[in-house]
């Protein structure tokens, strides 16, 4: 792990947004993040929620449309929002980002060229980037929850479910539930981990649930769906994920809205019920 570039600072609600370059050993190119830190964390480590954004996101989306620092301040909460993928590797393709499979990161390690250089996000997440800003910042990594949107929400609960331990409170909007069913998936998983579908049912969430022996988040998972999503019935498939909890006794808080689509105005307006979800489960 590299030393971390401060790019840019601002004050906000007490507190302080932060944007972070650093050259990644497990990317092998310069990765960018943001965080923010509520003004408790001068008085020592808070606990914090990593958000993974979604396709054609950066690490400034989330912080930027989201509207999530005036109630993490309120909370305690540092949000953490890495880069949602490799830049500038040239790889062919690499700069077509609506094509699922070619550039989106999707939030695991590729095995097949020519990805598997640099497109290693579950690696880079787990291994480099928590370690470092746990090191860095005033962040207590025992305390640690993770939400994500669409291509990100896929990345919350899959490695959630991946990583047993790590992370004590999981939430998601609209994420992909099934990625091995719909036509994203397949693309991504076609491309970055070959034609084993094996390979691929380690990465797929409703697969992962299905795999559990008990509920791994006890204390319940939300999931907040828009019904206007023009994504949800091709790509989306969360009534797959909650048979899965289903079956597994996973309690699961699966809310529906009407009217609501897969953007971040739809994002914002449910982002308060996220963070208190966060906060129950990291508070004691």
């Amino acid at each position: 792990m590299e030393a971390l570039e401060l790019l840019s600072q601002h004050a906000c609600f007490g507190g302080v947004q932060r944007f972070y370059k650093h050259g990644s050993t497990q990317i092998g190119l310069p990765m960018r993040f943001s965080v923010y830190l509520p003004p408790q964390a001068e008085q020592g480590p808070v606990p914090a929620v990593m958000f993974l954004a979604g396709l054609t996101c950066t690490e400034e989306t989330f912080m930027v449309k989201a509207g999530a620092q005036r109630l993490a301040a309120e909370l305690g909460l540092a949000l953490i929002c890495p880069d949602t993928s490799p830049r500038g590797a040239n790889v062919p393709g690499e700069a077509d980002a609506w094509d699922f499979g070619v550039g989106a990161g999707f939030y695991l390690d590729a095995t097949q060229a020519p990805w598997q250089a640099h497109w290693r996000m579950e690696s880079y997440l787990l291994k480099e980037l928590l370690p470092l800003v746990g090191s860095a910042l005033p962040i207590d990594l025992q305390r640690l929850g993770l939400f994500g949107h669409s291509m990100g929400g896929h990345g919350a609960l899959t490695l959630a479910l991946r990583h047993p331990g790590v992370f004590r409170s999981l939430s998601a909007f609209a994420p992909i539930c099934a990625p091995s069913q719909c036509p994203w998936g397949v693309k991504a998983f076609s491309g970055y981990l070959g034609d084993d579908r094996q390979a691929w049912a380690a990465h797929d969430a409703t697969a992962l649930m299905q795999s559990q022996k008990q509920a791994p988040y006890p204390g319940g998972i939300l999931i907040d769906q828009g019904l206007d999503d023009k994504f949800l019935a091709e790509q989306l498939h969360p009534h797959l994920f909650e048979a899965a909890c289903t079956d597994v006794g996973q309690p699961l808080t699966l809310r529906r809205h009407a009217g609501y689509d897969h953007g971040y105005y739809f994002i914002a307006t449910f982002m308060a019920d996220h963070l208190a979800h966060h906060q129950h489960a990291l508070a004691a």
